[in-house]
């Protein structure tokens, strides 16, 4: 069933007029650059979610971990991040193909501060790119490099209100669905749930690299 919004916000005036724009360090922090601050986040940083847009004007996330440091600053102005091994959607690729621009939000777990860049991405199958991201002699099949144009910091109140960092008041996971159901739910399949869930756990044990 529709929403009907009684008093849409539909203008920047009246955004505005509700929140005035802030004119504190927070409205002074963006950078064109990947400064000695960002490079010191970003490698400590083992997750970052990554943002494209599709060409049928879908908006992708798509989350990629590894070591803390798995991304390269190559210099101030280009990030180099490998492909590990996924489930060949190539969501954010495809999109790239179509409409370069992306953005990046890095976490770093136990840390209430998270660091935001924005920039376009190309696709690279260079071997000399690639084989510096090799683990167990295994190099990533393609690199994502980043040209960055904004980088900035973000403040740790979603952190804080949500008690992403502290275990002792994290909500129960108990019944949380999981990808098998997901699969079982939504895909025609013969597979009996216990068979999904087993291909899964597969992949976790035997397809990270």
């Amino acid at each position: 069933m529709a929403i009907t919004i009684a008093d849409p916000v539909d203008s920047p005036e009246k955004l505005r007029a509700i929140l005035p724009r802030w004119t504190g360090n927070a409205s002074k922090k963006d950078l064109g650059r990947v400064n000695e601050v960002a490079a010191a986040f970003i490698a400590r940083s083992p997750y970052v979610v990554i943002s494209s847009h599709g060409a049928d004007g879908r908006h992708d996330l798509s989350p990629k971990g590894d070591a803390p440091g798995f991304i390269t600053v190559h210099d101030p102005q280009t990030l180099l991040i490998p492909d590990r091994l996924g489930n060949h959607r190539l969501d954010t690729f495809e999109n790239l193909l179509t409409n370069p621009a992306l953005g990046l939000i890095f976490l770093i777990p136990g840390n209430n501060e998270t660091l935001r860049i924005a920039g376009t991405g190309r696709i690279a199958r260079d071997e000399a790119l690639r084989a510096p991201f090799a683990v167990n002699g295994k190099l990533p099949e393609l690199v994502l490099v980043v040209t960055v144009e904004q980088v900035f910091m973000h403040c740790s109140k979603s952190s804080v209100r949500s008690r992403l960092w502290k275990p002792a008041e994290w909500p129960d996971t108990e019944g949380v669905p999981t990808l098998a159901q997901w699969v079982k739910s939504h895909v025609a399949t013969e597979q009996t749930l216990e068979e999904i869930q087993a291909v899964h756990d597969n992949d976790r044990l035997t397809r990270l690299y």
